[in-house]
């Protein structure tokens, strides 16, 4: 439909999640329009992402060095670990400014009708870590979903053995919610994961 270089942007644009053929269009030519100098800015800043950021060796976040800033803080508690399933998740939990410990990115969770099982996720890595970083408590924060929570149940039945303690993130009611509009799953949730006051 348009020159092959345009056509081609769009077609790329379109392949990133989120991103539909009209939202891809609009970017091309956003990009299209824009000075070389920001065009180029863009293009490079996505070359040096792909060419400099790896995984942390330790809990397999990004970063650009062999060690992420988080693992490299001695400030944080090296004795606590919030599991995540994706690095982006970390930036999440960072958010509250309520947790000081260190992470660990799975990779994903637990999905037998995607073929993903805990083998294709980093679970023997967290194992290692649990015995040679003398972690105490292992904080499952995987979504609450149910791929999340048989993730957070197989999670729970591989390291209780190991002697650490395992819990997982408490899920119920949002802030300013109206109890009408909560479903039975989300109150029943709420229920189980209270607490005193």
């Amino acid at each position: 439909m348009y020159e092959a270089p345009v056509q081609r942007l769009i077609d790329e644009l379109a392949r990133l999640p989120g991103i539909g053929q009209k939202s891809a269009q609009r970017l091309a030519f956003h990009i299209l329009h824009i000075e070389a100098e920001d065009a180029n800015r863009l293009a490079g800043a996505i070359v040096a992402m792909r060419e400099q950021v790896r995984l942390c060796r330790r809990c397999f976040n990004v970063t650009d060095s062999e060690e992420c800033t988080i693992c490299r803080d001695l400030r944080r508690d090296s004795s606590e670990v919030c599991v995540v399933e994706r690095a982006q998740d970390i930036v999440v939990v960072e958010r509250t400014q309520e947790f000081r410990g260190r992470y660990h990115v799975l990779g994903g969770s637990i999905s037998p009708i995607e073929g993903i099982g805990p083998d294709q996720l980093r679970m023997r890595e967290l194992v290692v870590r649990v015995d040679d970083e003398k972690i105490v408590e292992v904080i499952v924060a995987t979504n609450p979903t149910v791929e999340g929570d048989t993730t957070a149940l197989y999670l729970a039945r591989l390291l209780k053995p190991l002697g650490v303690k395992v819990t997982r993130l408490a899920s119920g009611l949002p802030v300013g919610g109206d109890l009408d509009y909560a479903d039975e799953i989300t109150l029943g949730r709420a229920l189980a994961g209270r607490r005193e006051l």
